[in-house]
């Protein structure tokens, strides 16, 4: 038995796509633990794994790292209208501020912590580099769990852009102003890696490649077309990462009980846009549909819910989503990839970071349909929704793109992958 410690950046994709594949490490016989932020404390534990704790901020009460990520979306609602150019100034940048204090902070209390674990194995799934990790004298694994543009190459659209992949104007447009509006930041940080004893980065780089392995979660049919394809045995694509989660029963509905099921969900923190749920609640209420929708925290918020849409703060969803006819999400890497796994046609309305990329390139690979998150009829949305069940192109690739997903088994050849480097590291 080795011990392969998780550290997934504080959001519940990541978190979650670890989880699965902790559970695949577990099945073999592994020791998995997971290193979170507090505000994370009891979602790895609630799968049976045990937590060790590392501030990513400064300490504050637990109720309020625990909203710490809610409460910045929440200030952010006004941008999600900008389309994913005019975010850089504004969401794009703040986030990068805060997650560059993250890996200071992490600094602070991850080598004591990393001490206390004495892993054989780390698996970081973050965007940003942790002098710890690399330094910490063992093999370190970077998990992509966003948009596998996260990898850059020339010949793709930028990370976060959101761009076509033959808009070469825009692309470089993109680039331009992101790498003109980071810049102090990327100083900043890049004079921490100095204090740290690490190589300063080049310009918007902020992570580099583990020498290791470095697992993509993006599934090879929508992968990007590169001008250098990624050397196979440094980098592996996971075909999604679908973990176990509790089941699920379709509820009971008092309307269109035979019509097609849709799922919405915006995750987590884009929940917090009550404005776009509730219109979303008036239009799909007089469709001929039954919705389950994901209203997180903030269910209070709704009275007079229409009889064919079931409203909760929170669903399983890898067991929610073999039951649905369609799904309308965010473009979250989860979200986009679970789909794919099971099949089934996604609606994706971004609203910030890699949900561009996401929303573009579901469109590109014949996976699916985007609509903006704002600026849509009603007449939009139900022609969308027609068509994704209509649509038999749609349906072809989904099929062709589930069978091959499902045959890999993103969790368990991720758990190969990282017992293969364990054994090597072994015998040296």
């Amino acid at each position: 038995m080795k011990t392969i410690a998780f550290f997934p950046e504080g959001a519940f994709g990541p978190a979650l796509n670890s989880v699965g594949i902790a559970q695949a490490c577990r099945e073999q016989g592994h020791r998995a633990v997971f290193i979170c932020d507090p505000g994370f404390r009891g979602v790895f534990s609630e799968y049976g794994f045990e937590e060790f704790e590392v501030n990513l901020s400064e300490p504050m009460p637990p109720e309020q790292a625990a909203n710490y990520w809610s409460d910045f979306i929440q200030q952010h609602i006004p941008n999600f209208h900008k389309s994913a150019y005019d975010q850089i100034d504004n969401y794009v940048k703040d986030c990068w501020e805060a997650i560059v204090d993250t890996a200071k902070w992490a600094q602070k209390g991850l080598p004591e912590v990393l001490n206390e674990i004495k892993p054989d194995l780390i698996c970081v799934d973050n965007v940003i580099l942790f002098p710890a990790i690399k330094q910490s004298g063992v093999p370190w694994v970077r998990i992509v769990s966003c948009s596998e543009n996260e990898v850059a190459d020339d010949n793709i659209a930028p990370y976060l852009s959101g761009c076509r992949e033959n808009d070469a104007a825009g692309q470089e447009r993109f680039r331009r102003r992101y790498q003109e509006v980071l810049k102090p930041i990327h100083d900043e940080f890049n004079n921490f890696l100095i204090q740290c004893g690490e190589a300063p980065y080049p310009l918007a780089n902020f992570v580099e490649e583990s020498p290791y392995m470095n697992l993509l979660l993006y599934p090879e049919s929508a992968k990007f077309n590169r001008s250098k394809p990624l050397d196979p045995n440094r980098f592996q694509y996971l075909e999604g990462c679908v973990r176990e989660d509790s089941p699920f029963e379709v509820p009971a509905f008092e309307v269109n009980s035979e019509s097609p099921l849709i799922y919405v969900s915006f995750g987590t923190l884009g929940s917090s846009d009550i404005q776009l749920m509730q219109r979303l609640i008036d239009v799909l209420g007089k469709l001929p549909y039954r919705v389950l929708l994901n209203v997180g925290d903030y269910i209070e918020q709704y009275k007079n819910v229409p009889k064919n849409i079931y409203i909760a703060a929170w669903y399983p969803q890898p067991s929610v989503i073999p039951h649905v006819d369609m799904v309308i999400h965010h473009g979250g890497n989860n979200s986009f990839t679970e789909c794919l796994y099971f099949g089934k046609p996604a609606l994706i309305m971004p609203y910030v970071w890699d949900g561009h990329d996401n929303a573009t390139r579901v469109e590109e690979t014949n996976h699916g349909l985007s609509l903006h998150r704002y600026n849509w009829t009603d007449e939009q949305m139900e022609s969308s929704l027609q068509r994704l069940l209509d649509d038999l192109t749609i349906r072809d690739t989904l099929k062709k793109s589930s069978e091959h997903m499902q045959r890999q088994d993103g969790p368990a050849k991720a758990a190969r992958i990282l017992t293969q480097i364990l054994e090597q590291s072994s015998n040296t």
